[in-house]
């Protein structure tokens, strides 16, 4: 279209009427076009619509900005001054690459911007390069194919018209494109590159989650023992609880180690001799080290190990309705005591009756899919509970309901059943129990575990329906199935090529030798008690360059939170895991895992502590090097974390040429 004609049709527009839209209502009454550059406009507004619906333009779009988009967050005016924005200072001024800002960097940004301390943005370093992609779509060269062509900066005759460059339709259309994409699509790209990035972050968040729930779930258990459990506490003293190998509450008592040592020493002494106690739990919350210390100074048999249990959850868990279901004529911290020994006994059987984010071992679990994270954290705890296995017998309605095949209606009937008629004495009598059906035997069987039971196999994993084949092989090496389980020699004589079927193939039989080989093994770690040291129990006693044992009780994506035994978790930063680089601190290290640290810096007003496990460390290093992590608030794991001061922004881009139109938007921002 010449410059001529585009004008021609831009006058005769001139006096015509149209209807506004404007989305009012009423209705804005019926305008008339005033002049030709009344025309232009509607016509690009009309154009820039179009071309914002436009799939092509979008997808475009996305490509650039999934490369090249920064993320940016700044403070908003008045709130670096309040003490609750001290937490999000190092998001006052930061800006970074949206492709490589981390998970949890991103999700710390979006609190700040929640709590309203911080403004957050997605956009393009260089506007010119969205400008350029949506300009190949729109308008042709003079050769035909589609190039940028920077707009004129006045409005000079075209070469060969006396029509000023406005009339020209490769103008236009830079406007169209200018107006498109400052209006419309960089507001949508924005939105959408939030919406992904945070999909992206919740599902990095949620595997962090998921594999340190798995962590905890399978921690060592010490096993049957008669437990004295003690939860820690100054003023009011220290609860304690005896248990007896099965986990059952013995007797209650409170000492105060503080104000009544003889007393409570005494106490410990008769309470360890009366029921022939073997391990001693104490929580490590508030007065946890300091009672340790004093436990340790009673004079106890040295057989008996005086370990520190991680009592994240056990409020909670005295306060829920699974607690008061099990101990109804007992207050919280009774409750609380025994969760914190039942604990060390068997940490899978204790924690399945919580919540698993109520455990607190995430990263912003708070700001995540919770419908993803429910999700993800179900089926790591069904995961763990089956490849366990469950003791038929002494198992509570919590854990059986997250085997396979079962539900709470069913596990609470195989509940009913065990009180009424006693122990089971096979894994076939889950059949006499209501609305438990074939099916779910099926699904279940393998999974639970009857030691002791007339059948060797029911204290095995081999399930039910393979239990002729495993009588075969027996019955072909000339022993019984009890014999099998015991009798290596036996075993070798087995030909598994032999007994491969339709139904079951080689892996199916090596896994049932192998599980006869080691019947009812438990795949968790054997357990090892572990000490702080002795010489610290509060950040006062920290000196850098101190070497500590500790215990990681959290692991992000930034790095592993451990307790060093003062009551304040220490931050090893991710560059600090190992003298090789680290991508993943999970390849390192795991929740529960025991370590040896060495405390690199000490910042004592913000309660900050910095570890690192590198041979040959770098001390006075800041907690979380350069773009890392600060420290995790005291007493729990889901506030936010603070983070490094920003790196210099790029200059802002250029205005992309002198049009009214331009000149309007730039008001506007």
């Amino acid at each position: 279209t010449t410059p001529e004609v585009l004008a021609a049709a831009a006058a005769a527009m001139v006096g015509h009427e149209y209807q506004p839209d404007d989305g009012k209502s009423p209705p804005t009454p019926r305008q008339k076009i005033a002049s030709a550059d009344e025309a232009f406009a509607g016509a690009r507004d009309i154009l820039a619509e179009r071309l914002s619906d436009d799939a092509n333009a979008r997808a475009k779009l996305r490509v650039l900005y999934r490369a090249s988009a920064i993320v940016s967050s700044k403070v908003l005016h008045g709130k670096d001054a309040s003490p609750e924005a001290a937490k999000f200072k190092d998001y006052f001024d930061w800006t970074e690459p949206l492709a490589k800002c981390p998970s949890h960097r991103l999700l710390a940004m979006r609190r700040a911007e929640k709590e309203l301390f911080v403004m957050m943005r997605i956009t393009l370093p260089d506007e010119t390069l969205a400008l350029a992609e949506l300009e190949r779509l729109v308008i042709k060269s003079a050769t035909g194919s589609a190039g940028f062509q920077p707009a004129p900066t006045s409005a000079t005759p075209t070469p060969g018209s006396s029509l000023p460059a406005p009339c020209t339709c490769a103008h236009q259309l830079r406007l169209v494109t200018a107006d498109t994409f400052k209006r419309l699509l960089a507001p949508a790209m924005e939105t959408e590159m939030r919406l992904e990035s945070k999909k992206a972050a919740d599902l990095s968040a949620i595997k962090v989650f998921a594999d340190n729930i798995r962590e905890l779930l399978l921690a060592s258990p010490m096993g049957r023992k008669a437990v004295m459990a003690i939860d820690p506490g100054f003023r009011t003293g220290c609860k304690t609880v005896l248990l007896d190998r099965q986990g059952k509450l013995l007797h209650n008592d409170v000492i105060y180690p503080e104000m009544r040592a003889a007393e409570a020493k005494d106490k410990v002494l008769a309470f360890a001799a009366r029921f022939q106690i073997e391990a001693i739990a104490i929580g490590n919350g508030t007065a946890g080290r300091e009672t340790e210390a004093f436990v340790r100074a009673c004079g106890l048999p040295a057989s008996i190990p005086i370990v520190m249990v991680n009592e994240s959850g056990a409020s909670i868990y005295s306060a829920s309705e699974v607690a008061r279901e099990e101990f109804p004529d007992h207050d919280l911290t009774v409750r609380g005591a025994v969760s914190i020994g039942r604990r060390l006994m068997d940490p899978l059987a204790e924690l399945v009756k919580l919540d698993p984010k109520s455990i607190g071992v995430g990263q912003y679990q708070h700001d995540v899919d919770q419908a993803g994270l429910k999700r993800s954290l179900d089926d790591t705890v069904v995961s763990c509970v089956n490849g366990v296995g469950v003791e038929l017998n002494t198992a509570s309605k919590q854990l059986l309901a997250y085997v396979s095949g079962l539900n709470s209606t069913t596990a609470a009937a195989i509940i009913a059943r065990r009180n009424e008629k006693g122990p089971f004495a096979s894994r076939a009598e889950l059949l006499e129990v209501p609305r438990l059906g074939p099916k779910a035997f099926e699904q279940a069987a393998g999974f639970l575990r009857i030691h002791d039971a007339a059948h060797p196999l029911d204290a095995s994993a081999v399930h039910p329906e393979r239990y002729a084949l495993v009588e075969k092989m027996a019955a072909d090496v000339g022993c019984t199935v009890a014999d099998l389980l015991t009798n290596s020699k036996a075993r070798a004589k087995i030909d598994l090529a032999r007994y491969v079927t339709e139904s079951v193939g080689l892996p199916t039989l090596k896994d049932i030798l192998a599980e006869l080989a080691k019947p009812g093994r438990d795949p968790r770690a054997k357990f090892e008690a572990f000490a702080f040291d002795a010489s610290v129990n509060k950040p006062e006693d920290l000196k850098p360059g101190m070497k500590l044992p500790g215990i990681v009780t959290n692991v992000t994506a930034f790095g592993a939170f451990v307790d060093v035994g003062v009551h304040q978790d220490g931050l090893v930063h991710v560059s600090q895991l190992s003298d090789t680089f680290v991508k993943d601190a999970s390849e390192i290290v795991k929740p529960g895992q025991k370590v040896h640290v060495t405390v690199t810096d000490i910042d004592l007003p913000r309660n900050r502590i910095a570890l690192s496990m590198k041979a040959n460390p770098t001390i006075g290093a800041k907690v979380g090097g350069s773009t890392g992590p600060g420290q995790r608030p005291a007493g729990g794991n889901n506030g936010p974390r603070n983070f490094s001061s920003a790196p210099a922004k790029p200059a802002a881009p250029q205005s992309l040429n002198n049009d009214w139109f331009s000149s309007a938007l730039n008001k506007k921002r």
